[in-house]
């Protein structure tokens, strides 16, 4: 900015007054915004603080020119107040104020420092600022530009604001709501939500403090914020999976508890339906399942003991291992109920499997009968060995569906033949 005058067109009062009227609606909205009142409370740091507080003081200018500038307009209204025709003299003093200089630029610079405009110290006088008084042209486009600079400032600020506030709200609530519901969940659980809570702290603060050293090249870097919003959102969930856990730690413990009891029996169960079969047949168990035991202690095994410390780790208030612990019986309890269903079908399987055998070799008896085969000594011989097989205690499946077959096969080579 200089001090000399800009070449302008002529101006009409009424263009003036509206002109003045959009200058003080615009100062007086960006006075009352809220980052501008927020900047100016605000203990800022680093490059925020650099640039507001040039920013500032070209508010602060802008606020004496713009006074210096109305108390013209104001002279300008009354030279032509009523609609009545000026005098001669009043005239010349309108023409001045519309065209000449008439506003004293401040004493505090509000653009590049330099000596262009102003007057040398030997011809001023005592009272003069050496520096000379500007058109209402060129005092609006010192206003502008005074204005566009502190807009830059609160604008970019604003923009920081609107993007980091967001996540870190939502990281605050649900920090806040986790925060009654964490007491009691343990060590760990006090720790990662103290350490949340410093973080949204810290980087509140930041962005409070120093807003612009989150602005690179013209985009606001969110990845903090928003790495706080995932942690917040993700331990809230956790401490609000512990809470439930609490209030139904009871209700699990002895549901396990009782399903203990339970698979114990359905194993017995079933281990003895093996047995019975395995007296009329035989029963081939896969490894995994001849290890499980004949009597369900195995079932036992895998969570009966844990019961016991899972009601210490409830009554300690060790919420997280509880939850792997119950999650982890469970799991295995699950595990065994499989291996007990699979055990009851393999007898029932081995049993069905038997009647099966044996209806065929009935079938095919009564086939052999109407080729007039039964008495072929060979194939009688088959049928006596297949049914000695299967009403035999235990039964040989293998054997017998071998011998079942080979019967079948002499009957249909018969039933070709003829």
């Amino acid at each position: 900015m200089t001090g000399g005058q800009e070449r302008v067109g002529p101006r009409d009062p009424a263009t003036v007054l509206a002109e003045r009227e959009a200058i003080q609606a615009n100062l007086l909205e960006l006075d009352g915004s809220f980052v501008k009142r927020m900047l100016e409370g605000a203990a800022l740091t680093g490059q925020t603080r650099q640039r507001w507080a040039a920013a500032a003081a070209s508010l602060a200018a802008l606020w004496e020119t713009y006074l210096a500038y109305s108390a013209v307009v104001d002279r300008i209204a009354a030279l032509g107040a009523g609609g009545r025709r000026p005098s001669k003299r009043e005239l010349a003093e309108l023409t001045g104020l519309l065209t000449g200089g008439c506003v004293q630029l401040p004493d505090v610079p509000t653009g590049p420092p330099g000596p262009a405009g102003t007057v040398r110290l030997a011809r001023r006088d005592l009272v003069s600022t050496g520096r000379p008084a500007v058109t209402l042209a060129t005092a609006v486009g010192v206003m502008r530009r005074s204005f566009a600079e502190v807009t830059d400032v609160t604008s970019a600020v604003e923009a920081v604001w609107a993007a980091v506030g967001p996540p870190l709200d939502a990281a605050e609530a649900d920090l806040a709501a986790s925060r009654p519901l964490a007491a009691g969940l343990g060590p760990a659980t006090e720790t990662a939500l103290a350490e949340a809570e410093t973080s949204l702290e810290t980087l509140r603060s930041a962005a409070n403090a120093d807003p612009l050293a989150l602005l690179q090249d013209g985009a606001v870097d969110t990845a903090s914020a928003d790495r706080l919003r995932a942690q917040a959102a993700e331990l809230g969930a956790r401490i609000a999976q512990l809470d439930r856990l609490r209030s139904q730690a009871r209700g699990r413990i002895d549901a396990l508890t009782a399903a203990v009891k339970g698979a114990r029996a359905d194993r017995r169960d079933a281990v003895e339906a093996v047995t019975k079969a395995t007296a009329l047949v035989t029963v081939e168990l896969p490894a995994s399942l001849s290890a499980a035991g004949a009597d369900g202690a195995d079932v036992a095994d895998v969570a009966e003991p844990r019961v016991a410390g899972l009601l210490a780790l409830a009554a300690g208030g060790h919420w997280d291992r509880l939850r792997a612990e119950l999650d982890r019986g469970e799991a295995e309890l699950a595990a065994a109920a499989g291996q007990t269903e699979e055990i009851r079908r393999l007898a029932e399987a081995a049993l069905a499997r038997r009647e099966e055998l044996r209806g065929l070799l009935g079938a095919y008896k009564a086939k052999a009968a109407r080729l007039g085969a039964s008495e072929d000594v060979a194939i009688s011989g088959r049928y006596d060995q297949a049914h000695d097989l299967l009403w035999s205690a235990p039964c040989d499946l293998a054997a017998a569906e071998a011998a079942v077959s080979g019967y079948q096969q002499a009957i249909l080579a018969t039933e070709r033949r003829r």
